[in-house]
């Protein structure tokens, strides 16, 4: 495996900030209807890392959203600013939890490894490369590297 190189970020005032420790499992970018409005934007882009990976220095607070899903998440933002620096899927307690980083508040932001609930993205919205776009949630089987299955397996037993 390469050598892995600390990814760090923060928030839009720099008074929280954020180091990501080991390799990212997945980035994605959502485009479900919930996603958009908690953004105010077409969509969310999220990198997602396991918890022990992930440190946050600074004053945060958080508030319970909802998600495509239906299952809903925790969004942690700068008590300054407000900026969403992360948040946490209510799937993702216990062995193997996982942090989903907003991608564009890393200092060098990832490319998308896949586009979710792209039946709710915006029309004018045009993904080049269709083959990692998934009408809602994707097969985590067949759409995470088979890297970081490997280390999801790990973690959770």
């Amino acid at each position: 495996m390469e050598s892995f190189k600390t990814l760090k970020g923060s928030c839009g005032c720099g008074k929280v900030t954020y180091q990501i420790k080991d390799k990212p499992l997945i980035t994605q970018a959502c485009h479900c209807k919930d996603c958009k409005k908690s953004t105010g934007s077409s969509f969310v882009i999220h990198t997602m890392v396991f918890e022990d990976d992930f440190s946050v220095d600074g004053n945060v607070s958080s508030t319970e959203l909802p998600t495509g899903s239906g299952k809903g998440m925790r969004a942690y933002f700068c008590v300054i600013c407000g900026v969403y620096v992360y948040c946490q899927y209510n799937i993702s307690s216990g062995k193997g939890g996982r942090i989903a980083v907003r991608t564009a508040t890393l200092e060098n932001p990832i490319t998308p490894d896949a586009h979710i609930f792209v039946k709710d993205k915006d029309p004018w919205i045009d993904i080049v490369n269709k083959n990692i776009c998934h009408d809602e949630i994707y097969d985590r089987d067949k759409t995470w590297s088979e890297e970081s299955l490997k280390r999801l397996n790990e973690k959770m037993n």
